[in-house]
């Protein structure tokens, strides 16, 4: 007679291949295409249609469900707000609990409802948002980062309502937000009180475990010049011209920035980059002009206090001021606009990155994958800091995400899926 523990061990066994076999993988294609449809760019009205769409479809699958509308005001003045980018007149929060907790530890699946705007239409191949599909590759905005991840949480929740497995702890759903542009939902859910013991994150990693993320600090560069008439170019200062000693000094600043990087970032040529998006100036062919402003985006390093990568580019533009006629009278200011991510990672030997590469194994047949740290920064930092160890895993390639080129395959999200599946039993147990 087998003894209790080897009894057990034989319905975990059942029950998860139960769970597996209930993963319709039809359904998991159809769910994507659905959530690819509808265009919520961040801050867009469709950011709030998805919201109301996936509540229903977790009340749907049995899950008790939080919908609220955030008190944006309130959350914009917190002192810890993580800065946001995209105007909006709205926000909706969207939690999902099981409802069979019992002694266990709760999982939290996360996932954000926001994608990028498409950019020039040009570049596509028809609609952004009409999905088009390829043998099994899906083409879309938001394919990968990540209604992918989404359509994989979905299936991994409907497989186990399906196979009848009782959980011992709880899954917590949250779909969030303005992750593109800040954190904005995920903040004001922790805010709400909503938490749990580990956190599993289905953005886009190309079959890797991403365990960190180094952060991004939104910055703007305001350069001063002189007017004048173009034919006398002479009696005025470009800001054009002032502003590339200060270029050149943040190239060497990100240099040396990116001097021996943290392990899990070691494999990237430039972890913590530092880039300038935007440069704006003028507003006459015929005029020097007076104003210039550029906007970036700082890296931040890993375990690095965001003030003080602020401090350091600080320093760097004063430095190239006072080492410049013009700007030594007329300095360039900085401020810090836009998303503030910190950076953020799993704490050394928690057993989630284990088990997540243990199911992914036991899923698919393959070997477990290899840990990284990821250059960009990402909502995992806002549970790293709220005390909530996370981790990321999910369908789809983000050398992909935020081009015209955005794909995923099915395949990989019907794994991705089954891994989440045995993530979720091996986690908070089952009855």
């Amino acid at each position: 007679m087998p003894s209790g523990q080897e009894a057990a061990a034989s319905a975990a066994s059942g029950q998860e291949a139960a769970a597996l076999a209930a993963i319709d993988e039809a359904a998991v294609g159809r769910t994507l295409l659905e959530l690819i449809a509808i265009p919520s760019v961040t801050g867009s009205p469709a950011e709030s249609e998805l919201q109301h769409h996936l509540a229903g479809r977790l009340e749907r699958l049995g899950l008790e469900t939080d919908l609220w509308s955030m008190d944006l005001p309130e959350l914009y003045a917190h002192p810890d707000f993580p800065g946001t980018e995209a105007p909006r007149e709205e926000a909706w929060g969207l939690v999902g609990h099981t409802p069979d907790g019992g002694d266990g530890p709760t999982l939290i699946l996360q996932g954000h409802v926001d994608v990028v705007p498409p950019g020039d239409p040009a570049a596509w191949e028809g609609d952004p948002f009409v999905p088009r599909v390829r043998g099994d590759v899906v083409h879309g905005r938001g394919a990968c980062d990540m209604k992918a991840g989404l359509a994989a949480h979905l299936a991994a929740l409907a497989a186990i309502r399906a196979a009848g497995v009782r959980l011992r702890g709880r899954v917590a759903v949250h779909f969030v937000v303005g992750e593109e542009d800040g954190g904005l939902g995920t903040f004001g859910t922790l805010r709400r009180g909503y938490g749990g013991d580990s956190c599993l994150i289905t953005e886009p990693t190309a079959g890797t475990v991403i365990t960190a993320n180094a952060g991004a600090l939104t910055f703007r560069l305001t350069v001063p010049g002189r007017a004048a008439h173009a034919s006398s170019r002479e009696a005025g200062v470009s800001a054009v011209d002032a502003y590339l000693p200060l270029h050149r000094a943040l190239a060497g600043l990100e240099t040396d920035r990116n001097h021996a990087p943290d392990p899990l970032l070691a494999e990237y040529p430039i972890p913590y980059s530092l880039s300038v998006g935007t440069v704006r100036s003028g507003d006459w062919a015929s005029s020097v002009p007076d104003l210039l402003i550029a906007e970036g985006r700082l890296g931040v390093r890993l375990g690095e206090d965001p003030a003080a990568a602020r401090a350091e580019l600080e320093r760097c533009v004063a430095k190239a001021c006072a080492a410049d006629p013009w700007l030594a009278a007329h300095p360039a200011t900085v401020t810090w606009p836009g998303g503030q991510f910190a950076s953020g990672r799993l704490p050394a030997g928690h057993p989630l990155r284990d088990v997540v590469g243990r199911a992914h194994a036991d899923a698919t047949g393959a070997a477990p994958p290899r840990e990284r740290g990821a250059t960009y920064g990402s909502d995992l930092r806002l549970y790293a800091a709220a005390g909530i160890p996370a981790l990321q895993f999910g369908p789809g390639d983000i050398a992909v995400a935020h081009s015209a080129a955005e794909r995923v395959s099915v395949r990989e999200v019907v794994e991705v899926a089954r891994t989440v599946v045995l993530t979720v039993l091996r986690t908070v147990g089952t009855k």
